[in-house]
């Protein structure tokens, strides 16, 4: 009965992402992008996303709930990030597992074994601070704000020894002075790991859905646009004799083009010819990965990560300075009942982001 449910939801994963097309869209063509941004010091430290490494990080369902796992039981994480001036995002999130297995012998890692329900819910919001009314002459008329915001709630279960499925239900709400908007989105994905969790893969199709609610009207109704929509696969290998997880991830592969259409083609400042803007076919290629090196001991005190986001650099580097876009450098360490993470990278080509989480292990609490 388990193989068969088993089947039954790879075969349901496979279809979404045969369906892709149907909500494909473009780069620069989808709303509410701020769902890019990564939820967590941890994820940003991986690059800003990753579908692979479970290990007991609630944070990381938001990318692939199938992450969820027994040790997310009881554990509540808390991330604060300044993005540039006056523009701040963060994000809360708690795990909490339930039921009993009617598998013979799930795996549990470190958790109860008869917990294999793994529910957590979390929020992720962008604030862009004050922004200052003005008019075509320059003449000021107070302020307004801006903010993006979504809710997860996220389900997972353990099907086998091995084997894990999730999902995630999340309402969008986007409101921009007096322009607001609403979205329905959807994440699935699945995680396959070893017995002794050496090797881990990960598969997610994240934000699909559509808004409800759109911005402004046109002819005929509200403009209504596409989330974007990103599918994803992850590796991680953790070496047996060293302290160290290689993880690999590739996104987006519903769509090959990660570049922008040009609307002004750009030109050199010097020469006033027209730079080319294609894109080379490996270079695209490297686009859609994201390598990350973890240095994790046995103990689980702390763990140090660097990653390279090769998309990230050919959109933010800039051309006339050195620069550390896609570039991103973190690390946790455990103190007493919590464990502090802080990650340094570069989000926007003129600021670099500091993030920092907080997360509590209820359960040790409670001991």
């Amino acid at each position: 009965m388990v193989k068969r449910r088993t089947y039954g939801l790879i075969l349901l994963l496979l279809m979404s992402s045969l369906c892709v097309r149907a909500q494909f869209v473009g780069a620069g063509s989808s709303s509410f992008t701020f769902l890019s941004l990564p939820a967590s010091a941890r994820l940003n430290a991986l690059g800003g996303t990753n579908v692979s490494v479970r290990d007991g990080d609630v944070s990381m369902a938001m990318c692939n709930p199938a992450l969820l796992g027994a040790m997310t039981d009881k554990t509540l994480q808390l991330n604060f990030a300044y993005l540039m001036p006056g523009t701040m995002f963060g994000s809360a999130i708690y795990g909490h597992n339930f039921g009993r297995s009617k598998v013979e012998k799930p795996y549990a890692g470190e958790g109860e074994p008869d917990k294999p329900n793994y529910f957590a819910v979390g929020i992720h919001y962008l604030d862009y601070g004050k922004m200052t009314y003005a008019d075509d002459w320059g003449n000021t008329y107070g302020t307004f704000t801006a903010k993006d915001i979504v809710i997860n709630a996220v389900y997972a279960r353990q099907l086998s020894e091995h084997f894990t499925i999730g999902t995630t239900l999340k309402p969008i709400i986007s409101v921009y002075e007096r322009y607001s908007s609403f979205a329905l989105g959807a994440d699935v994905g699945a995680h396959f790991q070893m017995r002794d969790t050496s090797l881990q893969v990960g598969l997610s199709l994240q934000n699909i859905g559509y808004q409800l609610r759109g911005f402004y009207s046109k002819e005929g109704g509200r403009k209504l646009e596409m989330l974007p929509l990103n599918l994803q696969l992850g590796l991680s290998y953790r070496f047996s004799h060293a302290p160290i997880r290689l993880s690999m991830t590739i996104h987006n592969m519903q769509r090959w083009n990660l570049n922008y259409a040009y609307t002004n083609v750009p030109v050199d400042p010097y020469t006033g010819e027209a730079l080319n803007t294609k894109v080379q076919w490996y270079d695209m290629m490297f686009r859609h990965t994201i390598f990350a090196i973890d240095i994790v001991p046995k103990s689980n005190r702390f763990y140090l990560t660097l990653s390279y986001n090769h998309r990230r650099r050919a959109e933010m580097a800039l051309a006339d300075q050195r620069s550390l876009a896609g570039f991103a450098i973190g690390g946790g360490l455990n103190i007493y009942k919590f464990r502090v993470n802080f990650t340094f990278s570069q989000l926007t080509k003129s600021n670099y982001t500091y993030q920092v989480g907080l997360s509590l292990d209820i359960n040790s609490m409670m001991k």
